[in-house]
């Protein structure tokens, strides 16, 4: 099940919403463990039975750690969580992709052997639970938060449909407090609606149109395609999976101020960035920090001088390209994104700081839509072939059938909406009208309640158009499977 279908949206939270505000306070968590492992549940039994298992092991291993703090046992038990949830990941997600890389190497070699396919079904969202379940223990073993004595409150941590299958990834020590007294009130639940109903938005009235340009765009041979339908899709696809992924990050959120949680943001406005380093510190920020506490600095992060930082810096990279998905694409993405911010360590950033402004933001949106070519092509061969198509010039001829997909005055209008959204525009008019209108009481109440009608508006607009488009289109792409 996922936030933009219309059996979460007009069934499953609905019924979960009114029964959490009938029940006493004392049985909110079982429901809403119930209810996640539920709306787990709905894409395939056997996924949950992984999750179920996880979190018994977590909680366990977890316990132990605790009541060890004070011997060297502590530090045995972490490595035994350590190593059955990265077991866990490796076989499952990487599972596959290992036995085809080794029967690659029979193949190329004298050894007349080979592995059959496992054929393992990759769970949905493993990567992000069994990242806060890693962050757990470990900073139970670093004391930085108290150990989880509740099953029911550490499974719920792990398991929260609303951060389950598209994060963001939240830290325990972030939410602790939050799991046994958490504030539900209009305030909360008000203003967790209106940041659904932007994600909503996003995902639903901007991804998926721009989903169906860069799909068509990238399922066209690269002999067969145009110069301007290349860059046209590689585009598409940069606005498709920034307002695909912070959108799903804004409905999650938003759940979560439902009800009574508070996560933190992943999504700062990473095109607006000057640098790799910034984009970097704006995009899934969730994930960049947890490499960087978890990774980056344990390996020493830039304290041991120049060298090792920047293979530290490669190290990280390899595996945030690596956690994205089993394919050596993934690796390419991400150590081109650890190659530029290597160079700008090096002094690329002084000679940027430079440049007319503009140059800067070229710069960084180049790069990052050069990787987002490595990212979404199926292959090394597909990426080659769709680099050569964007920089020789190939007819618009070739895809004379496919033009009409891009050329339209409804595209024309996302397009211009989705510029303007991807930057600060609407956040420096709001702070400029609240400005104009916060030195007068009267003015101000006036405002308040023309924004309050605008965002209610808003609210039944946009759930109005999502449900048409859903019930009309069966054109949903999740992005998310492959994490």
């Amino acid at each position: 099940m996922v936030f933009s279908s219309l059996t979460f949206l007009y069934v499953f939270l609905p019924i979960v919403l009114i029964s959490y505000f009938l029940i006493r306070k004392e049985f909110k968590n079982v429901l809403l463990l119930i209810s996640s492992i539920i709306f787990y549940a709905w894409g395939g039994v056997s996924y949950t039975s992984i999750l179920i298992i996880s979190i018994i092991i977590n909680f366990f291993v977890g316990k132990q750690i605790g009541k060890n703090l004070d011997n060297n046992n502590s530090r045995n038990y972490l490595a035994i969580g350590i190593i059955v949830n990265l077991g866990f990941l490796g076989v499952f997600k990487y599972g596959n992709f290992f036995v085809e890389n080794l029967n690659y190497l029979f193949d190329h070699t004298s050894i007349s052997f080979s592995i059959p396919d496992p054929g393992i079904i990759l769970p949905i969202g493993i990567s992000f639970y069994t990242f806060q379940a890693l962050s757990y223990l470990i900073d139970v073993y670093k004391k930085r938060t108290p150990v989880q004595n509740k099953f029911v409150d550490l499974a719920l941590y792990i398991s929260l449909f609303p951060q389950l299958i598209a994060g963001p990834i939240v830290r325990y020590n972030d939410i602790a407090e939050q799991l046994s007294n958490r504030k539900n009130n209009l305030s909360n639940f008000s203003s967790g609606v209106e940041r659904f109903v932007l994600g909503l938005a996003k995902k639903v009235l901007i991804a998926n149109q721009f989903a169906l340009l860069a799909d068509t765009a990238f399922s066209i041979a690269p002999q067969n395609l145009s110069t301007f339908v290349a860059w046209g899709g590689i585009i598409a696809y940069t606005m498709q999976i920034y307002f695909d992924f912070s959108g799903y990050s804004d409905m999650a959120i938003g759940l979560g101020r439902m009800f009574g949680f508070k996560f933190l943001e992943n999504f700062n406005f990473p095109y607006i960035a000057k640098s790799i380093r910034e984009f970097w510190r704006r995009w899934h920020i969730s994930l960049s920090n947890w490499f960087r506490d978890y990774l980056y600095i344990p390996l020493g992060g830039n304290r041991k001088g120049n060298y090792r930082t920047y293979f530290n810096l490669l190290i990280v990279f390899f595996v945030t390209g690596i956690w994205h998905g089993a394919s050596w694409n993934f690796v390419a993405w991400g150590m081109l994104h650890g190659l530029f911010m290597i160079l700008e360590k090096l002094g690329l950033d002084r000679l940027l700081e430079k440049l007319w402004r503009p140059f800067q933001h070229i710069y960084t949106l180049f790069i990052v839509m050069m990787a987002w070519v490595l990212f979404r092509a199926d292959d090394f061969t597909h990426a080659w072939g769709y680099f050569r198509s964007m920089f020789t010039y190939q007819s618009s001829d070739l895809n004379l059938d496919t033009l009409h997909i891009f050329l339209n005055n409804e595209i024309y209008f996302v397009g211009v909406l989705a510029i303007l959204s991807s930057t600060r525009i609407w956040v420096e008019i709001y702070g400029k009208l609240t400005n104009v209108f916060s030195n007068n009481k009267i003015y101000r109440r006036v405002f308040n309640a023309m924004w309050t009608f605008l965002v209610f508006s808003f609210i039944i607009v946009v759930m109005t158009l999502s449900t048409n488009y859903l019930v009309s289109n069966s054109y949903n792409p999740f992005i998310y499977f492959r994490f």
